[in-house]
C-alpha cells in the first residue's frame, strides 16, 4: 500500500468517524431501518431527508435533552 493509499484510507475514516459523531448519518441509518423493518408495500412510505430532519428538530424542541444550544 503507497503513503497516498494510507492518506486516503486515512481520510475516509476520519470523514467517516466525523460523520457518526456529529449525527450527520442519522437519516442513513433510519432509512436502513426502515426498508428492513417496514418493506411491506401496504406501509407507509419512509420520509424524505428533508422530512426526517423537519421531524427529527421538531421532537428535539418538544423534548429538549443536554444539548449546546
Amino acid at each position: 500500500m503507497s503513503v497516498l493509499d494510507r492518506v486516503r484510507k486515512g481520510a475516509s475514516s476520519t470523514a467517516w468517524y466525523l460523520r457518526a459523531l456529529l449525527g450527520e448519518d442519522a437519516y442513513d441509518k433510519y432509512a436502513a431501518h426502515h426498508a428492513s423493518r417496514h418493506a411491506s408495500a401496504d406501509e407507509a412510505p419512509p420520509m424524505t431527508e428533508r422530512e426526517f430532519w423537519r421531524d427529527q428538530t421538531d421532537r428535539q424542541d418538544k423534548n429538549p435533552q443536554g444539548r449546546c444550544c
